[in-house]
């Protein structure tokens, strides 16, 4: 069975994490700092190293301030950890539509719904594709409000030439095994403000405070450290961390393999009727991380069945969050954003990884072809 996406793990990831394990340090170490430095060199931001995407966009949240009354506008088309995260601070949750072509966030639709509580907007990167991050920054200059980038999918892209988690205020990271790199679980915050830059960071370690000149507690020995407002234990330990170092030397790499698969893709399947094709913005140069083909939604299940009893397993990214049950309690809001569900109707993931072969890439596409004939 193909699936749609996997890790790519070769010799030299297995010496990292070995060597790792050898050393005086299995948690929280050297190798932190070591990968966040990494991380730098490709973001354009300082970064901290945390234990999920999920965590990543848990400490940009709080590192912002987001508290209960604060409203968040954000995609439906999205994992719903982009909204659990600031439901979970207490925040209202807003929706914006996306845009047709590429399922990111809409500019228009999202300065339709700023109000006197929004806090911040929070675009998503989907599939790898940048987000329109120039309107966007331009809306939250404008209104005096925070933009987030929830770049899970699309550490290594570029957006006019500069790169992601250097745009947005505070950016967030995905490490999962089907991502761009992987630390096995793992994420990152990503920002050039040093204020938000130290929150994120102590929300990730607890809460905890180690410098003496901060100390509220004096006359305590060296060991002491205190806690000024709560934390969590987000870190990211050394181990994994070994792996991610690793795994970053290759990133160039990777982004070349992803993208000749993509553009195999482009064109086995260029003069199929009956389906859409991603596009790539003269804005934006991706790190693809799956490809979304977009079917007619009436035969769109009965392809997904074709293909996994062909050997391969698609994926259908993402089911809106709007409608899922945990929102029942706000107004209707089915038929609200009639993009997002009409992009969720049609779309069907096809595998993209690392490792993926030719003859893989074109076997599905002449199943595809087969299908619509």
């Amino acid at each position: 069975m193909i699936n749609y996406g996997r890790h790519f793990i070769d010799e030299m990831d297995i010496q990292s994490v070995v060597d790792s394990l050898k050393s005086d340090w299995l948690t929280t170490g050297p190798l932190v700092e070591v990968f966040e430095n990494a991380l730098q060199e490709i973001t354009k931001a300082r970064c901290v190293a945390v234990s999920s995407g999920t965590a990543a966009l848990h400490c940009a949240y709080f590192a912002i301030g987001l508290k209960p009354g604060d409203e968040v506008i954000t995609p439906p088309i999205t994992f719903i950890a982009t909204q659990a995260t600031a439901a979970q601070l207490g925040a209202k949750v807003v929706f914006a539509d996306v845009q047709s072509d590429t399922a990111n966030i809409d500019p228009v639709a999202v300065e339709a719904a700023i109000t006197s509580k929004t806090k911040a907007i929070v675009a998503v990167d989907y599939a790898g594709h940048p987000a329109d991050l120039g309107a966007l920054r331009i809306i939250a200059d404008k209104y005096g409000i925070y933009l987030i980038e929830d770049a899970s999918h699309s550490l290594g892209s570029l957006y006019n030439g500069q790169s992601v988690g250097s745009i947005a205020d505070i950016t967030t990271f995905s490490f999962f095994p089907t991502k761009n790199i992987t630390t096995a679980e793992g994420g990152a915050v990503a920002t050039n403000n040093e204020l938000l830059l130290q929150r994120a960071k102590r929300f990730s370690r607890q809460g905890l405070i180690k410098d003496s000149s901060e100390f509220k507690i004096k006359g305590e020995g060296a060991w002491h450290q205190e806690v000024h407002s709560f934390g969590l234990n987000y870190r990211l330990p050394d181990i994994l961390c070994a792996l991610g170092i690793s795994q970053l030397k290759k990133l160039d790499s990777f982004k070349f393999e992803r993208s000749k698969i993509f553009m195999r893709y482009l064109s086995n399947l260029g003069s199929v009727e009956n389906i859409d094709l991603p596009l790539i913005r003269k804005s934006a140069d991706p790190m693809w991380h799956f490809f979304p083909l977009r079917v007619n939604e009436r035969t769109r299940e009965d392809l997904y069945n074709y293909l996994l009893k062909n050997g391969f397993k698609t994926q259908v990214n993402y089911f809106p969050v709007h409608l899922h049950p945990v929102f029942s309690g706000q107004q209707d809001l089915k038929g609200k954003f009639p993009v997002s569900e009409l992009f969720y109707s049609q779309e069907l993931s096809l595998p993209l990884y690392v490792g993926l072969k030719n003859t893989q890439i074109d076997e599905i596409s002449n199943l595809i072809i087969k299908f619509y004939e």
